[in-house]
């Protein structure tokens, strides 16, 4: 096994990592919250828990990885305002609430099918998990750290504190501090202390979604649904559990406290978070203009991009940064992660032409096997992709060299040759996820236009003629024909232009 280190944010501070019950590990990793499109922040995070999961793997490591899916629950920011946003968006597209759960989740697992993401263990959703649920509320009700007010449960914060739990533990953040700047919007006449959160909401008459308990018709928190899932499929405590780092607060932090008042113990012994993208500096949000979806970055069909980008170009720019750093996204840096990608795919597909003639160990022998060594302390330090990827570029003109005969085969070890082709093939595509460029860009094409053939069926339908004939219109204009058959069938003409 690897002597892998990981950046723990619990310790704030690089540990050793060392599974509970190796081989086997388990990996918990906040999923989407199914209420609007993934957003391109969204696909760096499960990009990142993507490639730990596939080195875990590559390590030898048997990985039961668990990403939920959160398809209901009072959602509170660090304000503590809460809503329903399955709920809300539903009212707001004039549809059922599970209608937009299921059309948001299957938008989402095309987008990780465009990223070559591997699918998780287990995907569970929190409408699945409702009994379980109530049964932790109960047991932090006997415990002591829950209260029930009006048919709504809240966690008692302040004293979870007073147990010697320090509330904050994650985040660093002080109780005090919290209770002075907290700005409660919800509930703020029915909770004994400002930030205490909920852990079941009672139900109005008119709300959509609500579900049966002790304590009257209502709905989960948000935070519970990652404690229960957590531990229903990797025990009580197991080895990491990760997310975006704008969940260190309140969410993680609230899991760690239920975790610990149920069980009287931590979750995760390791805390892992990805850090935030930006967009030529500045911060991705709608009210800047610069918020890009992942489709509108496959298609460019955005007015801050110069062209459309391969999903596996986008996922190369990620990986060439640390995945706890912030990253800044530019139009140079697509367009040089595009050329980088490209050469090391060239290079890879020039091993399989190269001989090894070689019958004694040489300098370039000696230099492949460091090079490969490289590859491994890199990743081993916190999943260094950026250093492994610049090793690569570096085995890489080892191979160009080979093929040009500037280095002689009677230079190279036939077992040499082995090692390169299976670092290369090993860190590019099994652990960066990486596809070949040749075996990918007709099917990323093929799925792209299938998910922009499905938002214009959906704006057909619910008569938004404007879109769809602006979908159809943008189309044509890229040089693709978007044609309407009977049932709602559709077929895609690709002219000549496209096909070469």
């Amino acid at each position: 096994m690897s002597k892998l280190q990981i950046y723990n944010s619990l310790t704030r501070k690089k540990e050793t990592f060392a599974p509970i019950n190796p081989p086997h590990v388990g990996l918990y990793v906040c999923g989407p919250t199914v209420y609007s499109n993934v957003h391109l922040g969204n696909v760096r995070t499960f990009s990142s828990f993507d490639m730990i999961y596939r080195y875990l793997i590559f390590c030898g490591y048997k990985v039961r990885y668990v990403r939920n899916i959160t398809d209901a629950g009072h959602l509170t920011n660090e304000q503590g305002e809460g809503v329903n946003r399955m709920e809300s968006q539903a009212k707001l597209e004039l549809l059922e609430p599970m209608e937009i759960v299921q059309k948001y989740t299957v938008g989402f697992h095309q987008i990780c099918q465009l990223f070559n993401l591997l699918p998780p263990n287990i995907e569970p959703t929190a409408t699945g998990h409702i009994i379980e649920q109530i049964e932790m509320i109960e047991e932090l009700l006997k415990n002591g750290l829950a209260y029930e007010i009006n048919g709504s449960v809240y966690f008692d914060v302040t004293k979870y504190n007073q147990n010697k739990h320090p509330y904050g533990i994650l985040s660093g953040r002080n109780i005090e501090e919290l209770i002075a700047g907290y700005r409660d919007l919800d509930g703020q006449n029915e909770k004994r202390n400002s930030i205490d959160f909920a852990l079941w909401k009672a139900a109005s008459p008119e709300h959509i979604m609500q579900w049966r308990s002790p304590w009257g018709m209502g709905f989960p928190g948000w935070h519970l649904e990652c404690s229960v899932m957590s531990t229903k499929y990797l025990g009580e405590t197991f080895d990491i559990h990760g997310g975006g780092m704008d969940l260190k607060f309140p969410h993680h932090e609230c899991e760690i406290a239920q975790n610990i008042g149920t069980y009287g113990k931590q979750p995760a012994n390791i805390w892992m978070h990805t850090n935030m993208l930006n967009f030529n500096g500045q911060k991705m949000s709608k009210s800047f203009g610069n918020s890009i979806l992942p489709i509108e970055m496959i298609t460019g069909n955005h007015p801050l991009l110069d062209k459309g980008y391969s999903p596996m170009a986008i996922k190369f720019l990620f990986l060439q940064s640390h995945y706890s750093s912030e990253l800044d996204i530019n139009i140079k840096g697509l367009q040089d992660a595009e050329k980088g990608l490209k050469r090391l795919m060239d290079a890879r597909s020039h091993i399989e032409k190269l001989t090894a003639k070689g019958t004694t160990i040489s300098d370039i022998d000696q230099q492949i096997e460091s090079l490969a060594n490289a590859c491994k302390s890199n990743m081993d330090d916190d999943f260094n992709t950026a250093k492994t990827i610049a090793t690569l570029f570096d085995l890489a003109t080892i191979i160009n060299s080979l093929k040009d005969g500037i280095i002689n085969n009677n230079q190279l070890h036939s077992d040499s040759l082995q090692l390169l082709k299976t670092v290369f093939n090993g860190y590019l595509i099994d652990v960066f996820g990486l596809k070949p460029m040749e075996e990918n860009t007709n099917k990323i094409l093929d799925d792209v236009m299938n998910v922009i053939i499905q938002l214009r069926k959906e704006a057909k339908d619910k008569k938004d003629f404007m879109t769809s004939d602006k979908i159809r219109n943008e189309l044509q204009a890229k040089g693709i024909q978007l044609k309407d058959e009977k049932k709602w069938r559709h077929h895609l003409v690709y002219l000549t232009q496209m096909m070469h």
